[in-house]
């Protein structure tokens, strides 16, 4: 930072009209625009609310891969999610990003969301708390933070065009609020949503000025989501400051002439300006003194040596004693060296009272602080270089069905030995990525980052239900049956922007296996194929016809059908291939190895002319039209066209897809496959033979990329047929069941009852496997609570709608979704708000509230609960707060603060929670201010919002005149 605003406006005087215009709008994709004449250098932005992607969509550009946001606001840890922000900022630095487009604070409005995995909580509160750890996580190390998609872009439906309508007290006091948390703790930018609110599109709204930059005193940039942008002058004369992607779109040279014709206020872009050089700034990105790019070393010129091999990873013994209980994670204090103006982290002490106030960062991972994105080859078209082997982000036990189970690397968790990184898009030569720094290891090699990861998954999973079933105790198992698709193809993340490509990813059955290894036998049983489309080509199932090497051969084909370029991926995902002057065609070819026989599903997802061939014989062609312009569609979930063919066993057939290149069609481009579905009947039984011959049962059921992702929302919340029936067999057979759900949100579990117990993974990222062994054997207790309420049955819930009505959806429920809808209507969930099991039991003893407190003071509560089990352990003590004689319309009770407190068997301690006085507050629509009602309250605290023991009233008396 450093940089006064006397020094910016000097600065910005010396740009013309025009080229304070021009520095509004994208340069490309992902860079705003450089400014010699000011010292202005580009700023880099990426995706990636669970981990940094980077400039290149490709699975060889690796990214560390935390759990996702809902798994976050599980935890209720603000300390151990601002550590996991200092670990986003080091993958930031270290893939050369300035600004990461995250935290996402929707909420869960509905729980057919199909974005819910990438939102922390259904509660403003905890969702507005979790948020502003992050930002301050990322942003302690120089990196900023981006709080999106303002406001009321809670579902996917129609998100590009949906109104939202919404009245002005529950815009306040509910999905405004996470927003305002954010600006309190120092949000560089905030992105303005696709949607549209109360009539008006967000990137014109006047919400982007008040109450954000006016009464809010917002003053850093308000960015558009991309393609958010549709018109000039109206974005423009509005809060809008910088218009995303570009170099093409509505603002760039048309904002300048807007502005020299008068349609735009000079004044109006001056502040955009501003706002930007103030963000650059604070990056240390302008002036005489600028830094170069996180990530770039000093002096470099772009000349980059090969590739450094990256020191081993450590094995799974000594990450699991890097992830234990009692001395897990990171090490405070960082090699990070924060960003201009940056605070420093500082620990967080531990202790028997625990303070709900804002936590300071607990220190992030000892990581460098420029570390490298190595390097790639290409090949010529007569010459196709093998690359490097190694998975595709899976382990080799992770293929797909009708491919033999060759187990785990002892330890290493799915993680290959090394990676190649492609060159910058566009690149004729595939050298480095654009500042790439010297070779270093990446952060999700290093032990600290990735015991952290695991530290995440144990402290986010939620333990739904416990028969006296876990923790499993490893020293009295001989066998563990281990059964589901999903344990072998744990989905770690959510489909959409959100995606990255993890160097490696520990399943649940790597996980049991590496904790188990030595001790007790484990056996892996798929069980029926869960209902879904066919997964992408990955290397587990197919090879390079070229090099035989694992993978797909791309080719980039003329309009003639020549090759102007090759080179092997490890999948058939391919959202970003290389830019190529002159192709036409992007060309898939791979040699797939049909490990069983039958009639295969086959299949290619792309917009525009698309072809398929097995063996020479055409499956399909055809033009197959755009017909959206949302980008998650276009740019990273097109629609696949399917066939099927007769394929016989263990005999290769080479599979060509081929899709043109015209404009208008994105550049993805998916080849999928799957094998011939097995008997239902037959699959069944054999789960529960397997289960019914072992000691414990992990089965592990969840949900589909196609079921939870950006772009669409969910109809439904259950899993399918097959998936029930599977855990009801396994659960029939062995009373030692343990059901993992693998979901980002909300699921229908009818079988809750049948299992011994019942464990909610959520998409725990690259360390899930590892994670969630330790809660299953014991090394860690399932910290989690939940942050969003769990129906039983969709019906149940008393908020569900996302599909507009004529363009508009009406928030009809006002301030009462979520808990508080469930309480308004009486109906009782499946799990509560706030519920979540340990491993040891807690009795609530006494609450102190105070009995008088003014409007507007803060109010201190205290909870005294006693650890009632044989195991040392944490709870997380809720407060809520009700007016039961009010005036207003008001929620039965609501989330006003939280702490969570350690103890020993028998032990007793205090949390001590703050409660802001914002929480005794609404909005009062007639004045438009806040304002505070005089009266008893009522002070409650307990273990969820249903389970509430402590009662204590208050009186609220108004303060002194």
């Amino acid at each position: 930072m450093g940089t006064s605003d006397e020094e910016i406006d000097r600065l910005l005087g010396k740009l013309t009209p025009h080229a304070r215009a021009v520095l509004l709008g994208g340069a490309t994709t992902w860079r705003t625009g450089a400014e010699p004449a000011v010292g202005l250098r580009e700023l880099v932005m990426s995706d990636g609310p669970a981990g940094v992607r980077g400039e290149a969509w490709d699975e060889r550009n690796t990214s560390v891969l935390l759990p996702s946001a809902s798994a976050l606001a599980a935890t209720w840890d603000e300390a151990l999610v601002e550590r996991l922000g200092g670990l986003l900022a080091a993958e930031a630095r270290r893939k050369g990003v300035d600004v990461l487009l995250a935290p996402t604070l929707n909420l869960h409005r509905s729980p057919l969301g199909g974005r819910h995995f990438e939102c922390f909580s259904e509660d403003p509160e905890l969702t507005g708390r979790i948020g502003a750890a992050l930002i301050r996580g990322v942003q302690a190390h120089g990196v900023a933070a981006t709080a999106k998609h303002y406001v009321a872009n809670d579902s996917e439906t129609d998100r590009l065009t949906v109104d939202v309508r919404v009245g002005e007290r529950a815009l306040r006091e509910v999905y405004l609020a996470p927003f305002e948390a954010a600006v309190a703790a120092g949000v560089r930018l905030v992105m303005a949503g696709y949607n549209a609110v109360n009539g008006t599109t967000m990137t014109a709204n006047a919400l982007l000025t008040d109450p954000l930059k006016s009464e809010w005193g917002f003053d850093g940039v308000v960015v558009s989501d991309w393609g958010a942008v549709r018109g000039t002058v109206d974005t423009a004369r509005a809060g809008l400051d910088l218009a995303m992607p570009g170099p093409d779109g509505p603002w760039g040279e048309a904002l300048a002439r807007a502005v020299a014709d008068g349609d735009v206020p000079e004044a109006a872009v001056d502040d955009k300006a501003r706002r930007l050089l103030r963000l650059a700034a604070w990056l240390g990105a302008l002036g005489e003194c600028a830094a170069p790019r996180p990530g770039t070393p000093v002096g470099a010129s772009g000349a980059q040596g090969p590739p450094q091999e990256p020191p081993p990873l450590p094995g799974g013994e000594d990450a699991s004693e890097s992830a234990s209980p009692s001395g897990g994670g990171a090490p405070s204090g960082s090699a990070l060296s924060p960003g201009a103006g940056a605070s420093s982290a500082s620990a967080l002490p531990t202790g028997a009272e625990v303070s709900s106030g804002g936590a300071s960062p607990s220190g992030v991972l000892g990581l460098p602080e420029h570390a490298a994105l190595p390097g790639t080859e290409v090949s010529s078209p007569s010459a196709l270089s093998p690359g490097v082997e190694g998975s595709p982000g899976r382990s080799a036990a992770q293929g797909a069905e009708g491919v033999a189970d060759r187990g785990s690397t002892p330890g290493a968790g799915g993680f290959p030995s090394q990676d190649a990184v492609p060159g910058e898009e566009g690149s004729p030569s595939g050298g480095p990525a654009r500042g790439a720094g010297p070779s270093a290891p990446e952060p999700s090699r290093t032990r600290d980052a990735r015991a952290l990861a695991r530290r995440a998954v144990a402290a986010g999973a939620v333990l739904l239900a416990n028969r006296d079933v876990l923790p499993l105790d490893p020293e009295r198992l001989e066998t563990v049956a281990v059964i589901g698709t999903h344990a072998v193809r744990t989905r770690t993340q959510g489909g959409g922007s959100a995606g990255v490509f993890p160097q490696g990813e520990v399943s649940v059955l790597d996980g049991v296996r590496d904790a188990l290894r030595g001790r007790a036998r484990v056996v892996h049983v798929p069980g029926p194929r869960p209902d879904g489309p066919a997964p992408p080509l990955d290397e587990g199932i197919c090879t390079d016809p070229r090099s035989g090497l694992p993978g797909v051969l791309l080719r980039m084909l003329d309009a003639d059908g020549r090759e102007l370029y090759a080179e092997r991926r490890r999948g058939g995902r391919l959202l970003e291939p290389r830019l190529v002057p002159g192709a036409h065609t992007v060309e898939i070819r791979a040699r797939l190895g049909a490990r069983s026989g039958g009639s295969w599903t086959l299949g290619v997802a792309g917009f525009g002319r698309m072809s398929l061939a097995l063996d020479g014989r055409t499956l399909l062609e055809g033009d197959f039209p755009r017909l959206t312009d949302d980008p998650a569609v276009v740019h990273v979930n097109p629609p696949t066209q399917y066939a099927t063919a007769d394929l016989a066993a263990d005999r290769d057939a080479l599979l060509v897809a081929r899709r043109e290149l015209a404009p208008g069609t994105g550049r993805a481009t998916v080849v999928v496959a799957a094998p011939p579905a097995p008997d239902v009947t037959a699959s069944l039984s054999e789960a529960a033979r397997a289960a019914g011959a072992a000691d414990a049962a992990v089965v592990v059921v969840g949900t589909t990329e196609h079921g939870e992702s950006e772009g669409h929302d969910r109809t439904s919340l259950a899993l399918g047929a097959t998936q029930d029936a599977l855990v009801r067999a396994v659960a029939a057979a062995n009373p030692r069941t343990v059901a993992v759900v693998n979901s980002g949100g909300p699921v229908e579990l009818p079988w809750r009852e049948e299992a011994g117990a019942v464990l909610l993974a959520w998409f725990p990222g690259q360390e899930g496997g590892a994670g969630l062994a330790d809660v299953l054997f014991g090394r860690a207790e399932p910290g989690g609570r939940l942050p969003t309420t769990w129906p039983a049955v969709l019906a149940d819930a008393p908020v569900t709608r996302t599909l507009p009505d004529d363009g508009r959806l009406a928030y009809d429920e006002g301030l009462h979704l979520g808990h508080r809808g469930w309480l308004r209507h009486h109906r009782t969930p499946a799990y509560w708000f706030g519920h979540g099991l340990g491993y040891t039991t807690w009795t609530y003893e006494a609450l102190t509230a105070p009995p008088v407190t003014r409007a507007g003071d803060d109010l201190t509560v205290r909870v005294r609960v006693r650890n009632t089990g044989a195991r040392e352990g944490r709870e997380v003590v809720q407060v809520y707060l009700a007016r039961p004689a009010s005036a207003l319309d008001r929620p039965a009770r609501w989330l006003a603060g939280y702490a969570a407190v350690r103890a020993r068997p028998g032990e007793a301690v205090t949390a001590t929670v703050r409660v802001p006085a914002r929480s005794l507050c609404h909005w009062s629509v007639a004045e438009h201010a806040w304002r505070t009602e005089p009266g008893p309250w009522r002070v409650r605290a307990g273990r969820s919002a249903g389970d509430l023991p402590l009662v204590a009233d208050l009186e609220v008396v108004p303060p002194p005149a």
